[in-house]
C-alpha cells in the first residue's frame, strides 16, 4: 500500500468515528452543556447506539429531524454530547505499564513503586505524561486542559484502564494511595457506591463534577 492510499484510509477512518477536533475546555465549558440542555428538554428518550459513527448521528439530528429541527450549531452541540457522553460501546484502552524510570509528572515520585495508582494524559503526537494517583494528574488536568486527546485512569477493583470522563470517583474516603487521600476510580456508579458507603466516603461524583477545590483539599 502507497503512502498516499494509507494516508487516505487513515483520515476516512478517522472521519467515521472522530468528532469534530474542539478543545476538551470548549466542550467541558459550552458543547457540552448545550448538548445536555437540548438532550433533556426535545428528546430524552433518544438511544444513540445504533449509529455506527458520528457523521451518521449528525446527520440523522439534521436531516430527520429526530429531536425537532435544530439550527446547525445546536444539531453539532446535540451529536457531540451524545456521542461522547451517552454511548454504552467506548473506546477499550491497554493497560497502564510503567518503567522503572518514569517518574510522576507532579511530585517526581517513581511510578513502578505504585503500579496500581498510575493515571495517565495523553496528548496528540504520542506526547504522555503519567502520575502516581487520580489526585496528582487532576493537579496538572485543571492546569493544562487544552488538546488532551485522552484521560486515562484504573478501575480500583478490576484495574481496567478506564476513561476518565466515562468513569465515577470517590472522593474523601479512607482509603489512602501513594500521596494520601486520594480519588478513587470506578467504571461502575453502584460500584463506587457500595465502595463509598463501606470506606467513608464523602461523595461520588462524575469527572465533569470534579473541581480543583476539591482535589485540592485532598493534600
Amino acid at each position: 500500500m502507497t503512502f498516499l492510499k494509507l494516508l487516505t484510509l487513515l483520515t476516512l477512518t478517522y472521519n467515521l468515528y472522530a468528532t469534530p477536533s474542539i478543545s476538551d475546555t470548549i466542550k467541558e465549558k459550552k458543547i457540552y452543556p448545550m448538548g445536555e440542555k437540548i438532550y433533556t428538554k426535545k428528546c430524552p428518550t433518544l438511544t444513540i447506539d445504533k449509529y455506527k459513527n458520528y457523521e451518521l448521528l449528525l446527520h440523522s439530528i439534521k436531516k430527520d429531524a429526530i429531536c425537532t429541527k435544530l439550527n446547525e450549531k445546536h444539531s453539532q452541540a446535540l451529536a457531540i454530547y451524545l456521542w461522547d457522553k451517552k454511548r454504552t460501546h467506548h473506546k477499550e484502552y491497554k493497560k497502564l505499564t510503567v518503567t522503572k524510570d518514569e517518574k510522576c509528572q507532579v511530585c517526581g515520585m517513581y511510578l513502578h513503586y505504585y503500579p496500581t495508582w498510575v493515571s495517565q494524559i495523553n496528548y496528540p503526537n504520542n506526547e504522555t505524561y503519567k502520575f502516581d494517583g487520580i489526585k496528582d494528574m487532576m493537579k496538572f488536568y485543571f492546569n493544562n486542559k487544552e488538546g488532551i486527546v485522552d484521560i486515562l485512569v484504573q478501575d480500583y477493583y478490576s484495574l481496567k484502564t478506564l476513561n476518565a470522563r466515562e468513569a465515577f470517583f470517590v472522593i474523601g474516603s479512607d482509603v489512602t494511595g501513594p500521596m494520601g487521600y486520594e480519588l478513587i476510580a470506578f467504571s461502575d456508579k453502584k460500584k463506587a457506591m457500595s465502595f463509598s458507603l463501606e470506606h467513608k466516603g464523602k461523595k461520588v461524583l462524575s469527572f465533569d463534577k470534579v473541581t480543583e477545590y476539591m482535589v485540592r483539599s485532598l493534600d
